[in-house]
C-alpha cells in the first residue's frame, strides 16, 4: 500500500527508481508539457511563483499544497537548504503527504550526488510494476499541481460561468478538469464579479472527456447543484470523510440520453493522502483535509457547482455585457408573456424548445389555450442567477443556465415556484431552450 510504500527505510530506495527520469516528467514529451528541468522560468518569474505561494501560505496556513511547490521551486533555483527546511515542516504538519516525502527523498538523494534537479540521479533500480506505477501516479499529481500554479488565473480576468450570483446563492464551486482545479467564488455586490475565496488540487475521472453513459469512468461537463451530504460514518472508506453529491443527471443530461449517477464531490481514502489527477469513476475527489475546508462553503439545495472540460476567463467587460444581454432577454420574455400577445411571447422560444411534458408545437397550443381565458397577467422574476453552461447548446452556439424565483399573479390563477431555464444563442438572439422547474 502507498501509505506503507512512502515511509520510513524503504521510501530512499521508492525515490531512487525514477532517478533516470525527471521528477515532473509526468507525461509523454508528444504532449508537449515541459519536464521540471526544462521549465526555462527566468528568476523574475520564478520570484513571482514563490511571491505568490508565500501569500497563500499567509492567508491559509494549512494550504498544504502551496508548501509543496514552495519547497519544489525553492530546490529549482537551487536553494535546497531551505526546499528542505519547507518539505521537512511540510512532513510534520502532514505526516501522510506522500508526495512531500517523495520530493523530499529526491532532494536528499540529488545533494549527496550533485546533480542539477531532482530525478535526474543515473540510478538503475528496478522497481516492481505496481511500485513504480504508484511512482508515476504520484510525478503526475506533481505536475498537475505545479503547473496550475504556474499557469495561474489572471486576476483581472472573471469565469464567464458566473455570470450573476443571486444573494440566495453566495458561493459557486467551479471545476476545471483540465486544470485539476477546484476554484471557491463568492458573491459580491451588484454589477461586480464574483470573487475568488480559493482554490484546491482535484482528481476527476479515469477517462478525458465528458460523460455520456453509466460506468464510462468519466465525470460529466454541465451545470449542477448539490442535493446533499454524506458523513463519514455512513460512507465506505473510498469516500474519505464526506461526500455531497449532485444532480447529475440534470433536466439537460436526460434529454441528451445521458445515463449513469453516483456523480459526487468527496473525500480520499485514508490510506491515501491524495489520488492521481485521472482517477476517479466520475466523481470530483479532494482530499480529506481540502474537502473539509470547502464543505462550510456549501449550502445544500443551493450551491451550483459548474464542471467544464476548460473554463472560460474573460475581461470584466465581457462578463458584463453578457450579463446584461441575458438579464435583457429575460425581462423581454417577461414583458412579452404580460402582454397577452401570443406570438411575441412564442417567438423567444427555440424551435427545438422541451420540457418535460411539452415540444414547441404542443407548448404553443397550450399556452393559445391558456390565454384565452386571461383578462391581465403579472409576472415578477427575482433571486436570478445565470450560468455560462461549459458547453455548447445542442445548435453548437453559448448556452445560459438561468434559475430564478417566478411571481406569476392573473385574474384565474396565481403562483410561486422557482424555475431553471436553457437558453441558446440563435443568429444573435437568446431563445429559451427549456423551461422547467
Amino acid at each position: 500500500m502507498r501509505s506503507l510504500l512512502l515511509l520510513g527505510l524503504g521510501f530512499m530506495a521508492l525515490s531512487q527508481a525514477t532517478f533516470n527520469q525527471p521528477l515532473s516528467s509526468m507525461v509523454q514529451p508528444a504532449d508537449g508539457l515541459p519536464a521540471l528541468n526544462r521549465l526555462a522560468l527566468s528568476s523574475a518569474q520564478t520570484q513571482q511563483a514563490l511571491a505568490r505561494l508565500d501569500k497563500r501560505i499567509d492567508t491559509y496556513a494549512d494550504d498544504y499544497e502551496a508548501r509543496l511547490l514552495k519547497g519544489l521551486l525553492l530546490f529549482y533555483t537551487g536553494e535546497d537548504q531551505l526546499a528542505l527546511h519547507e518539505l521537512n515542516k511540510l512532513t510534520q504538519l502532514v505526516p501522510d503527504f506522500h508526495l512531500a516525502y517523495l520530493i523530499r527523498g529526491d532532494i536528499l538523494a540529488a545533494r549527496s550526488n550533485h546533480v542539477a534537479m531532482a530525478g535526474n540521479l543515473p540510478l538503475q533500480i528496478e522497481a516492481n510494476k505496481d511500485v513504480q506505477a504508484q511512482l508515476n501516479a504520484l510525478k503526475q499529481e506533481a505536475w498537475a499541481r505545479l503547473h496550475a500554479h504556474l499557469q495561474a488565473v489572471d486576476p483581472t480576468k472573471v469565469p464567464l460561468a458566473l455570470l450573476q450570483l443571486d444573494r440566495s446563492t453566495p458561493r459557486a464551486l467551479l471545476v476545471d478538469k483540465s486544470q485539476h482545479r477546484l476554484y471557491i467564488f463568492e458573491r459580491q455586490e451588484q454589477d461586480q464579479p464574483p470573487q475568488l475565496v480559493r482554490d484546491f488540487y482535484t482528481s476527476t475521472g479515469k477517462l478525458e472527456g465528458n460523460k455520456k453513459k453509466s460506468g464510462d469512468l468519466r465525470t460529466p461537463e454541465g451545470v449542477y447543484f448539490i442535493t446533499s451530504y454524506i458523513p463519514d460514518e455512513k460512507l465506505p472508506d473510498k469516500y474519505g470523510v464526506g461526500a455531497f453529491p449532485m444532480d447529475y443527471p440534470n433536466a439537460l443530461d436526460q434529454h441528451e440520453g445521458k445515463t449513469g449517477d453516483g456523480i459526487w464531490l468527496h473525500g480520499t481514502d485514508r490510506i491515501y493522502y491524495s489520488r492521481p489527477p485521472l482517477d476517479s469513476e466520475g466523481c470530483v475527489v479532494l482530499t480529506n483535509l481540502d474537502l473539509k475546508a470547502v464543505s462550510p462553503f456549501i449550502n445544500i439545495g443551493v450551491t451550483p457547482i459548474i464542471i467544464a472540460d476548460k473554463l472560460t476567463w474573460v475581461d470584466k467587460q465581457a462578463w458584463l455585457d453578457t450579463r446584461n444581454d441575458i438579464m435583457t432577454a429575460l425581462n423581454n420574455w417577461r414583458s412579452d408573456w404580460e402582454s397577452l400577445n401570443i406570438d411575441r411571447y412564442l417567438g423567444h422560444y427555440a424551435p427545438n424548445f422541451w420540457n418535460e411534458a411539452f415540444n414547441l408545437k404542443r407548448w404553443k397550443e397550450h399556452k393559445s389555450r391558456v390565454n384565452q381565458a386571461k383578462t391581465y397577467q403579472k409576472v415578477k422574476l427575482d433571486e436570478i442567477s445565470l450560468f455560462a453552461y461549459p458547453v455548447t447548446a445542442p445548435n453548437g452556439e453559448t448556452m445560459v443556465l438561468a434559475s430564478f424565483r417566478q411571481a406569476y399573479q392573473s385574474n384565474n390563477f396565481s403562483s410561486e415556484t422557482r424555475k431553471r431555464m436553457y437558453l441558446e444563442k440563435d443568429a444573435g438572439a437568446w431563445k429559451i431552450l427549456y423551461e422547467g422547474r
